[in-house]
């Protein structure tokens, strides 16, 4: 094998949320197996990250490269338009069991950002076929994150979030104050007077409320009370707006619930979901809405069509790997292991409330965060981490792990130490 040429990596290809000219350092990996991962000079890194969220089931899982086998074999890709295949309809019946009955519709989207713009032009264009087109405008949450395409980072964080940097340009929404009433705590009524008040002033323009069920991800890393989200619920219902959930971070068990609405007992409108999908093996994602969603679009203007379609819709290698996850995911046995990971990062990153450097310490399902007092240089952590074999990607001030669902015991106590000795050296 051909060394991977780390001088024309840094030098030519954007990573995530890193610059071209300064770029992060970036480890060399040539393999995944389980929950590890092999670096090029051979040392083995337990996986923290889940490859953000997604690999829930590990890598090189046999049931899914198997899958991934046997479609190549007979089509790897043909368009969508005009043409179906057994792994679309195989997928799309999966996901129809598996969420809630009122949500039958399914469009199968290339990415979870483009869900989330599905989701929206489907909000949007619901209203307009139904006589309402002045419902132009979204309702979401403080401290949220949505995507990194337009539409999606008009709603996420104005002034906390990735993209202040487009705020002239992004559409115009409104924003509710962030929850602050954890899942454990004692419920408020005064949590969403201010939520209250926004429906009341803006129902008139306001198309779909959107927000990430009771873990809100890349924004922070929040958790937030069940009340909330079924106070959204009917204040969507008692104002006729439409309530979009998205379930591409939280969604397949991350969260203790195979969907995290679950917690709350609500169905939303329209659902996104994504990462775990297809088992961290390739690109796919989800929107999924009401029957009353779909069939008053069918009988709006522009013939009815939902107005989207990307190249590689419903790509039959990913729709085909993505039903042998979701196999997986029907089993149940995620949810054994949800909790004792759970469980296992209570205890194991307990330790870390009592370093100086530490503001919080929340877990909450198979997610741990320890949330420091001042920003976390992000590269230096990183070696830190990699000299004590785990892999974790900080960011802001939070140092926080998701790890695949099929983890040891052994292999998490490793990275909740390495947690906890970062800490205590006081970064």
């Amino acid at each position: 094998m051909q060394p991977i040429d780390l001088a024309f990596d840094q030098r030519h290809i954007w990573h995530p949320y890193t610059s071209l000219t300064s770029p992060l350092p970036t480890y060399p990996v040539v393999s995944a197996r389980g929950v590890e991962l092999e670096l090029e000079d051979g040392r083995r890194l337990i996986d923290g990250m889940a490859s953000w969220w997604s690999a829930v089931h590990g890598y090189n899982h046999p049931d899914l490269n198997q899958a991934a086998h046997n479609q190549l074999d007979r089509m790897a890709h043909v368009m969508f338009g005009g043409i179906t295949h057994g792994p679309a309809v195989d997928l799309a019946k999966q996901l129809v069991a598996m969420t809630p009955p009122s949500l039958d519709a399914v469009f199968l989207a290339d990415s979870g950002s483009i869900s989330v713009e599905v989701a929206i032009k489907m909000a949007l264009q619901y209203q307009a076929s139904r006589g309402k087109p002045e419902k132009t405008q979204l309702l979401t949450i403080r401290q949220g994150y949505h995507g990194d395409t337009f539409a999606a980072m008009s709603v996420c964080d104005p002034v906390n979030g990735m993209h202040e940097l487009f705020t002239g340009i992004l559409a115009k929404h409104h924003f509710a104050p962030a929850p602050v009433i954890k899942p454990w705590e004692s419920w408020n009524e005064t949590e969403t007077q201010v939520l209250e008040a926004l429906f009341a002033e803006h129902h008139g323009s306001i198309a779909a409320f959107i927000l990430e069920p009771i873990v809100q991800g890349a924004g922070g890393m929040r958790f937030y009370h069940p009340e909330y989200l079924r106070k959204a619920r009917a204040l969507c219902d008692h104002y006729d707006v439409l309530l979009i959930a998205d379930e591409i971070a939280t969604g397949f068990g991350r969260t203790g619930r195979l969907f995290a609405c679950e917690h709350a007992g609500i169905t939303p409108d329209i659902m996104c979901v994504g990462k775990a999908l297809s088992g961290g093996y390739m690109t796919l994602a989800a929107t999924i809405a009401t029957r009353h969603i779909a069939k008053t679009i069918g009988k709006g203007p522009g013939g009815g069509a939902l107005m989207h379609g990307p190249t590689f819709m419903a790509n039959p290698l990913a729709c085909a790997v993505a039903s042998a996850s979701l196999g997986i995911i029907q089993q149940g046995a995620w949810q054994q292991q949800v909790e004792a990971i759970g469980e296992q990062l209570a205890t194991g990153l307990a330790p870390c409330r009592e370093f100086d450097s530490v503001a919080d310490v929340r877990c909450f399902g198979a997610i741990g965060v320890v949330e420091m007092k001042a920003p976390v240089d992000v590269a230096k952590a990183q070696r830190f981490f990699v000299d004590r074999g785990v892999w974790i990607r900080p960011f802001g001030r939070l140092i926080y792990v998701m790890p695949p669902y099929v983890i040891q015991t052994d292999q998490l106590k490793q990275i909740t130490q390495a947690i906890c000795a970062w800490c205590e050296c006081g970064k």
